[in-house]
């Protein structure tokens, strides 16, 4: 075992204690280890004491040199000893990299969960009685780049996806010194194991069918088998690219955008019962009572003027809205509606809050990458939302 004979500065400890300063105190303990563990390596270096003469020493002893080193506990200045030849290094900064990079993780979990690049500076120099720059903690995120990249373009082929979930939300970007709407495209999906996954997400202007259908595009390059359904709003460019590129699926319109489009062209007051009976279309478990539900609707509210419209989009959109019914009944409450991704897209929305306008696309490609990774691990944590026959 290594043995450290310490040259201790008794004043200064001295001064820490009488004055109850325990900070003062833990910092001097530990530049003095760490100082003497260093000139104990030197030592071994050289493989002669100072002051000795030895024809097997491999280098001489030139002075020492300050160095900074943050740690837990803040920063701490330590006298580092060098040689003439300047080739040895102490393993002290090496081993201490761990906490070091313990450190910068904890500060990308901070960004990554919705704390400002502001907040993190403030939290840095409270916790260490360091300051960092804010364009330090932008320049750590950087480092996310290569990790979220990976996960982006991860292999799809190695698991069926019966079911997947896409949707748009739109963010503010600076391009050309200009603030421009961004659309964010996510997919999810109940995979084999029947939970839900993260397939993809892509970037770009706004929503149309060529965006849409790159975006599809790119999942089926990546390995995705089409699915048996598909479940989205009622965006025409989509629709049309889900035709498009996945043959032979199935598209379910969300329930709920499609009850809500339709209550909103209901009159403001004595609904409650149209409702009632418009809900109960969407609430059975077998197509043909959806349908029965449907037509008798139809038959009792088609003389009424106010609801000419309403009858109208439910007779238009009613096949669309009840393909989940065509599914196994223990998938009906997950693959009705796009509910499951509008909560992800909440809690993206919460992150890019903080941030409220991205200096450029790249940031924003990391900072959403990132929010869906984390959400991507939580899942994979959780049990199987639906039971298995």
């Amino acid at each position: 075992m290594t043995q450290l004979q310490f040259n201790l500065n008794m004043d200064l400890l001295k001064d820490a204690v009488m004055n109850s300063n325990i900070d003062a105190v833990v910092k001097s303990s530990v530049v003095l280890v760490l100082n003497e563990y260093m000139e104990k390596e030197r030592d071994d270096y050289l493989q002669v004491p100072a002051y000795d003469r030895s024809n097997d020493r491999h280098d001489y002893r030139n002075g020492y040199y300050d160095r900074d080193l943050m740690m837990s506990i803040g920063k701490v200045r330590l006298r580092v000893p060098r040689t003439r030849s300047g080739e040895f290094a102490p393993t002290v900064f090496e081993k201490y990299k761990r906490c070091d990079k313990a450190f910068m993780t904890s500060m990308l979990e901070m960004v990554v969960n919705g704390v400002s690049t502001r907040k993190v500076k403030n939290i840095v120099e409270e916790l260490c009685g360091e300051s960092v720059s804010k364009s330090f903690v932008s320049s750590l995120t950087e480092k996310l780049d290569p990790i979220v990249r990976e996960w982006a373009n991860r292999s799809l082929g190695t698991t069926y996806y019966p079911y997947i979930f896409v949707d748009a939300m739109y963010i503010k970007v600076r391009e050309h010194h200009k603030v421009v709407p961004k659309a964010v495209y996510i997919a999810t999906a109940i995979n084999e194991h029947n939970q839900r996954e993260v397939l993809g997400f892509r970037i770009d202007h706004a929503e149309s069918f060529e965006a849409w259908k790159e975006f599809l595009q790119d999942l089926i390059s990546r390995g995705l088998q089409s699915p048996r359904l598909v479940i989205s709003d009622a965006h025409s460019g989509l629709r049309k690219a889900i035709e498009k590129v996945f043959i032979g699926t199935s598209w379910q319109r969300c329930t709920v955008h499609f009850k809500k489009n339709l209550i909103m062209n209901m009159p403001k007051k004595g609904m409650e019962e149209v409702k009632t009976d418009l809900k109960r279309i969407f609430d059975t478990v077998k197509p043909e009572d959806a349908r029965k539900f449907k037509e008798e609707f139809v038959t009792r509210y088609e003389d009424n003027a106010k609801l000419k419209k309403v009858i109208k989009n439910l007779e238009d959109g009613f096949d669309d809205a009840i393909q989940f019914l065509n599914e196994p009944v223990k998938y009906h409450q997950f693959i009705r509606s796009t509910n499951s991704l509008e909560r992800l897209n909440e809690e993206v929305r919460r992150r890019e809050k903080v941030i409220r306008i991205f200096p450029n696309t790249q940031s924003a490609f990391r900072l959403i990458g990132a929010v869906l990774m984390d959400y991507a691990e939580e899942q994979e944590k959780k049990k199987t939302i639906i039971k298995k026959d």
